[in-house]
């Protein structure tokens, strides 16, 4: 079978809510990850045959086909076109399997796949109540399909992440330690350079916002619950930030005519639906599908990206599979780092190639629970 190559990895720093990258439009964000690919592979840009981006919320700056619009503000020749994508919060590593499918296919040779979001200006579920005359909360109100198969149960990626903490046993003080080792591990891979390779600075913002050197178990333990009588706090939640991250990802006939070295090839990309109401738990299933289709075991893969959108989520995995945590989330995870929703799964593998390198591991797994109870599998193998 034809093999799909990543020839490299960029992103932005991640900003937080409000912060740094907060007034720069979204097209200008998206195209900044795309032009340091385009600088930093010294390729013509007109061989790129797409660019495809996932984003949430496409409204406003973030409508008219972000992927289009980023790529025209990077500079890509008009003729390179763009899709945007929506998977939820695994919009942009969906991109990267797209891309990666299309080189399989012999249809494409060359793709831009990442993706971008600006939650500072359009917070989560902002998409959800755009134009809805009856004031609902949510885009199934008032369908009579969705209300005959799962009748008034609230959807709520918060009751989700309380039924997994109470379902596994994990009580605050648990998800508020890995909480707490998110930003000590983000602190410490920012202080000995492990993000220098794959971050390109926007104007004088080199480094991540999100992590937080100040924090405690002791102000952790100070935090109201986010529903009444319950364990999840902000501290255990991942943050809202603004990002975007791209890959190139190239087929055989691409990297020889273009001289590219790839950093790592596309070992096995997956994706698996479940419970859309307790929709953060799919991880759990995805990854046993995922392994269980390469035949390989928890104990193959040297690392692995788990998002952490909730403590719960992270550490139920963690007890399902039996991968070692000491291999999981190493650089910290978006508890720490910040979840810029459609740019979060590129992030994600941007940040497993560099560390894969970096620790000179073989196998790195990624995976993400997202809306509509699914998710993403990836398994990248590294070359360089």
């Amino acid at each position: 079978m034809p093999e799909a190559y990543i020839v490299d990895a960029v992103r932005t720093p991640v900003g937080r809510r409000n912060g740094a990258l907060a007034r720069i439009h979204a097209a200008d964000l998206g195209a900044h990850s795309i032009r340091a690919l385009v600088d930093r592979g010294d390729f013509d840009p007109a061989a790129v045959e797409d660019v495809i981006f996932g984003c949430l919320d496409t409204i406003g700056s973030q409508a008219g086909d972000i992927a289009r619009t980023s790529a025209l503000a990077a500079g890509l020749p008009e003729s390179v076109p763009g899709v945007t994508i929506d998977r939820q919060c695994g919009s942009s590593q969906q991109a990267v399997h797209f891309a990666a499918q299309a080189v399989m296919s012999g249809t494409a040779d060359l793709i831009v796949a990442g993706g971008v979001q600006k939650m500072s200006q359009f917070p989560i579920f902002s998409a959800f109540v755009a134009g809805e005359p009856y004031g609902a909360k949510d885009p199934w109100t008032g369908s009579q399909g969705w209300h005959a198969r799962y009748g008034d149960q609230e959807i709520s990626q918060f009751v989700s992440a309380e039924r997994i903490a109470a379902d596994f046993g994990f009580d605050r003080a648990a998800m508020e330690e890995f909480s707490l080792r998110s930003h000590d591990r983000a602190l410490r891979a920012r202080e000995e350079g492990r993000f220098k390779s794959e971050i390109v600075a926007v104007g004088e913002l080199e480094h991540d916002e999100g992590p937080r050197a100040d924090t405690s178990l002791e102000k952790m333990a100070s935090l109201k619950t986010l529903t009444p009588g319950g364990r999840v706090t902000a501290a255990v939640a991942s943050q809202i930030s603004d990002a975007s991250s791209a890959l190139l990802i190239a087929s055989e006939e691409a990297v020889r005519t273009h001289g590219f070295t790839p950093r790592a090839r596309i070992h096995h990309m997956s994706v698996l639906g479940s419970d859309p109401v307790n929709l953060l738990t799919t991880p759990l299933p995805a990854t046993d599908r995922a392994l269980a289709k390469t035949g390989l075991s928890v104990h193959d893969i040297d690392l692995f990206e788990v998002n952490e959108a909730f403590a719960s989520v992270v550490l139920a995995w963690l007890e399902h599979t039996g991968a070692d945590p000491d291999k999981t989330n190493v650089n910290g995870g978006a508890i720490a780092l910040g979840h810029p929703l459609g740019a979060s799964g590129a992030r994600l593998m941007t940040t497993l190639l560099n560390e894969l390198e970096r620790a000179s591991g073989r196998y790195g797994l990624q995976t993400m629970c997202e809306g509509g109870g699914q998710s993403n599998v990836t398994i990248i193998e590294r070359l360089a």
